[in-house]
């Protein structure tokens, strides 16, 4: 099969898009992906009463690492690093909330 390029202005002006693309991709992924921020991980335990909401809002608060984030995000980062299905939480549970 011969794929001959019969106009070569309109396949440079592809070619230069493609690029311009894929750049474009390349640097909004590198600056929302890749920044770095030091964290490290904090224990706190359940009482009776609380909630995910609670615990969320407390962090929002007081914890710079979810300055700026929505609640319901940060119910849902707490939950992945705690590896937790559900928003069921048990007196004396333990999870760990990350913190900068």
């Amino acid at each position: 099969m011969n794929l001959k390029i019969t106009n070569l202005s309109k396949f440079i002006r592809g070619i230069i898009i493609i690029i311009g693309i894929l750049i474009c991709i390349s640097i909004f992924v590198s600056s929302t992906s890749f920044s770095h921020v030091d964290v490290s991980y904090k224990t706190i335990y359940i009482s009776n009463g609380d909630t995910l909401w609670d615990i969320a809002k407390d962090e929002k608060q007081n914890n710079l690492y979810y300055q700026n984030k929505d609640i319901r995000d940060i119910i849902s980062n707490i939950k992945l690093v705690n590896n937790l299905s559900g928003s069921d939480l048990s007196t004396n549970q333990s999870l760990v909330i990350p913190y900068t």
